[in-house]
């Protein structure tokens, strides 16, 4: 959801430091987001943006708009109507605050993570780069964001006391889902 008005801010022209202006925007602004496992989506004003919100200009200037405090608090709230309405079956929900801002109820948290190194590979080949360069710029930008994220005024980065951590550095997917798929099974049993 960040992404997504990062995205239509970045395409109006919109100031990224004009907190008035993207709050505005974002007010303004219909999100449309899918929960569909199997066809997730996201649109802006009806317009599909699954594809523009992976862009590396989306990517940089995310951090400045999810710094807003007011965009935060219309997109938590949204995030947690979105949840509200998913139960009492549940949902699976993914980002940098959802255990610690957005759903600090959910009985499984997942602070999933790996080296700079490797996420910065993982986002360059899904950019559809290759090189040395592309993965030491990207390096780059994932340690800004990651320090833009954690030192920010509203709602810093932060790993739940309750969560888990899985350092994906080493694993693939499937050793990810396997993981979490077994943790869920301990929550539910009872032996978190």
């Amino acid at each position: 959801m960040y992404r997504a008005v990062t995205q239509l801010a970045l395409e109006s022209r919109i100031d990224l430091e004009d907190h008035s202006a993207v709050a505005e925007l974002t007010e303004r602004a219909v999100l449309t987001v899918g929960t569909s496992p199997t066809s997730p989506a996201i649109a802006v004003n009806g317009e599909a943006v699954d594809e523009k919100i992976r862009t590396r200009a989306v990517t940089n200037a995310v951090s400045a708009v999810a710094a807003v405090p007011a965009v935060r608090r219309r997109l938590v709230a949204r995030q947690q109507q979105i949840i509200a309405g998913a139960l009492p079956d549940g949902i699976v929900v993914e980002g940098r605050d959802i255990g610690s801002v957005v759903a600090p109820q959910a009985s499984v948290k997942v602070f999933l993570t790996a080296s700079t190194e490797v996420r910065a590979l993982r986002r360059s080949h899904q950019l559809g780069e290759k090189g040395i360069d592309d993965v030491a710029r990207t390096l780059a930008e994932l340690d800004r964001r990651d320090v833009l994220d954690s030192t920010r005024a509203a709602d810093p980065l932060a790993i739940p006391d309750d969560a888990i951590v899985l350092d994906s550095t080493s694993l693939s997917v499937q050793d990810v889902v396997d993981e979490v798929l077994r943790h869920c099974e301990r929550v539910a049993a009872g032996a978190s």
